[in-house]
């Protein structure tokens, strides 16, 4: 006979759990007759007791007239059951398995037959470092789990309880591990240590979801994902090979620079992985990355490191934040765009999409500090004829940072040749938009003078220092710093009538902790948390105004904070180095906030000070900070539009009026933007599939991915060439390019 049984376990002790079903066939001989048993282990909500019972139950009416052969079943299941539960939690979520064994270290794998196993043995992913000891190996003594049912959907949570001792010291671990049917491939990760021993302990930090990657063959060894911003203005995709290390730390790491999107990826040609946090607002994380050349694998992992030493009297304990790991497949746009949905699904709202933030734009930046209104006056006229529809006016109009009036010497009029300006933009038909470093003030400012109680206060007592403006930081949630801001807003947008902001400097994405101490009511361990709430403030504000205000935060180099892109509806490069910069940004961008505008900043800034097709290909929006009729007569700049580059110039910018590809659906996952060669990005418009390919001498097969039933014709749209028709039954085309290629592909009608 043949029988099937299912074991609900809820809660054990001094044994681990199995977390997902596990078939076990079991014969067993008789004298009497043969048959098996199909037994499957399975962990729910029902006490392990009850569901015994209901064995035993079984048994009896099977063999009720035959209880040696009874007893003997019995005592092999019991057997089986103990053995299967000492293997340790496996929790299965999509292509993720996670697995837990009986000393609390973990083990990620990814379940596509593709990939590569990403770890050969099983880790010390979360640990509690102490001045005397780091506690990493805890004894399981119970283990429960629970469903849940939040704004993320259905899913559940599972709660492993451990021990360590070390040295007369005794810290309790448990660790809550939550998965959702909606976020297949994640699993979050929440520690609670609690002080058991009878012995003060000194918390240096906590560690979660470290694990060490496995290399494969792939040349480099790894590409990533570092969400972090120095001064050095690294690239946010970095190759990771031979040596390597970068902290990821999300506080300030420079004067200026801080703050980001708190996620790292590792992957390789096979899947990825990805570690970061889920908290609500910024934390002061690190996320390091690091590889030795003479390792086969790269380590990852999120940490905290208190300030100063934590001290946990017996029977206190400490929560980590919740962090998470997820696997993929691709590049990093796989994990982003999950981490986005994700804290959206937990409450994060973004603000509306702008339909006038797609439109091209004109800087003034082209002059520099010492622009005139006659220079830019006198520009309008070609800015409107190339078609471009926004004018930006950027930094030098005012007295100082903080004193954002005009200076008088440029603006010998004061307010009102602002507002002449403004009114000749709309007089051709174009929107205009104001340059501001919103939270710095000058030292020598009236604002200061009058308001010396405004600037945030590091632990010395001194102010925090904005070198890249040579100002003072004021502290986001002061009352005196909103008010001035609500003051400021209403000036550019009502007084002046601009349509949009600039708001700019790498100030913005990141805040050090306030010990001023007349800034009561918010903890200095809470300004930095309370950064996103200014710009809520400020999107608020200016909607009061200009209900279609384009707002726009340039972080200049950083990587973009996740916290402030809620309250933007124009993003951007930030001051990019190079056409790479402008194309891996916008697609890191597009994965964090979908159908955003994203800005690709002056063409002036990318390749060759040219390079369009890279911020048309990716959808970016269009942007140039040309001069003319001459250039700039302080000799700052060279970028005055000559007859040669006007041909250029209108040919590009006509192409991004009539396709706007920034408008519509970037495919961030079809292509991995390290390891596929050459580069490629795909934006969907209607039922055509526009592709962009980026090397710098390509002669070979290019795959079309993403294709449909049917035949596709192909045509260079920058070139106005008919590159033949595909199938989707063989989707390849055969070309040669140097630095790009565009292409649109559009169903042959049958």
């Amino acid at each position: 006979m043949t029988s099937k049984m299912f074991f609900y376990i809820a809660e054990q002790k001094n044994t681990t759990f199995v977390a997902h079903s596990i078939p076990i066939l079991i014969f067993l001989p008789c004298p009497e007759m043969s048959f098996a048993v199909s037994l499957r282990v399975n962990l729910s909500y029902t006490l392990i007791i009850h569901q015994a019972l209901r064995i035993v139950v079984f048994f009896r009416s099977v063999f009720a007239d035959n209880k040696h052969d009874m007893n003997r079943i019995l005592c092999i299941l019991s057997v089986l059951l103990i053995a299967s539960c000492s293997t340790g939690v496996k929790i299965q979520n999509g292509m993720l398995l996670y697995q837990v064994n009986a000393n609390m270290q973990t083990k990620v794998s990814s379940l596509n037959a593709s990939a590569h196993p990403l770890m050969n043995q099983f880790t010390n992913s979360e640990q509690l470092v102490t001045d005397k000891f780091s506690s990493q190996l805890f004894r399981v003594k119970r283990t429960s789990l629970q469903s849940i049912f939040d704004t993320r959907g259905k899913g559940r949570r599972y709660a492993i309880e451990g021990v360590s001792r070390n040295d007369g010291f005794e810290i309790t671990k448990k660790l809550l591990l939550s998965v959702y049917d909606s976020f297949p491939g994640m699993i979050l990760t929440k520690v609670i240590y609690c002080n058991t021993g009878k012995r003060n302990v000194w918390v240096d930090k906590w560690v979660n979801n470290q694990y060490k990657v496995n290399r494969s063959d792939d040349t480099p060894s790894f590409w990533s994902f570092q969400g972090s911003s120095s001064a050095t203005r690294k690239d946010w995709i970095l190759p990771v090979d031979s040596s390597f290390y970068q902290r990821n730390f999300m506080g300030l790491n420079n004067p200026d620079y801080g703050g980001g999107v708190p996620v790292a990826d590792l992957w390789r040609r096979n899947g990825g992985l990805a570690v970061g946090h889920v908290e609500m607002v910024p934390k002061q994380v690190s996320l390091p990355v690091e590889k030795n050349q003479y390792d086969n694998y790269a380590r990852l992992s999120v940490q905290y490191n208190y300030t100063a030493p934590k001290v946990l009297l017996p029977g206190d304990s400490l929560e980590t934040f919740t962090t998470f790991v997820d696997v993929h497949q691709g590049d990093c746009f796989a994990s982003l765009a999950e981490y986005s949905r994700f804290m959206q699904a937990s409450g994060l709202r973004f603000i509306p999409e702008e339909p006038n933030a797609f439109e091209a734009v004109w800087c003034a930046w082209g002059y520099l500090r010492k622009f005139t209104m006659d220079e830019v006056m006198g520009t309008l006229p070609k800015v409107k004829e190339l078609g471009l529809k926004w004018v930006d006016i950027d930094d030098g109009y005012q007295k100082a940072e903080g004193d954002w009036d005009v200076e008088h010497g440029r603006f010998p009029a004061g307010s009102a040749d602002m507002r002449r300006l403004v009114d000749a933009i709309h007089s051709m038909g174009m929107k205009a938009k104001l340059w501001w470093a919103p939270l710095a003030v000058d030292p020598c400012s009236d604002l200061l003078r009058a308001n010396p109680d405004l600037p945030l206060l590091t632990k010395d007592g001194t102010p925090e220092y904005i070198t890249w403006w040579d100002s003072y930081y004021m502290s986001p949630s002061y009352f005196k710093t909103i008010d001035h801001t609500k003051q400021v807003i209403e000036l550019f947008l009502k007084k002046w009538d601009f349509d949009g902001l600039k708001m700019d400097g790498q100030q913005q994405n990141c805040v050090a902790e306030d010990f001023n101490p007349k800034h009561t009511g918010v903890k200095p361990e809470e300004t930095p948390e309370k950064l996103p709430l200014f710009f809520k403030m400020i999107n608020e504000t200016a909607k009061s105004y200009k209900p279609h205000a384009v707002l726009q935060i340039c972080p200049c180099g950083c990587t973009a904070s996740f916290f402030n892109l809620p309250y933007l509806n124009q993003s951007v490069a930030s001051d990019p180095t190079s056409s790479w910069q402008v194309r891996h940004r916008g697609k890191i961008i597009k994965a964090l906030r979908p159908g955003v505008a994203y800005y690709g900043d002056h063409v002036e800034l990318t390749d060759g000070a040219s390079d369009f097709a890279s911020q048309i290909g990716i959808g970016a929006v269009l942007g140039t900070k040309f001069t003319w009729p001459k250039d700039d007569p302080n000799g700052g700049s060279n970028f005055v539009l000559t007859p040669e580059k006007e041909k250029v110039w209108k040919k590009w910018i006509t192409i991004y009026n009539e396709k706007m590809l920034s408008r519509n659906s970037y495919l961030g996952g079809l292509y991995d933007i390290g390891y596929d060669l050459p580069e490629t990005h795909v934006i969907q418009k209607g039922n055509a599939l526009y592709y962009a390919f980026y090397n710098p001498d390509w002669n070979g097969k290019i795959e079309l991915r993403g294709l449909r039933a049917g035949m596709y014709r192909v045509f260079d749209y920058e070139n106005n060439r008919d590159l033949g028709e595909v199938s989707v039954v063989d989707p390849v085309i055969n070309v040669r390019f140097k630095e790009h290629l565009l292409i649109e592909v559009t169903p042959v009608a049958k």
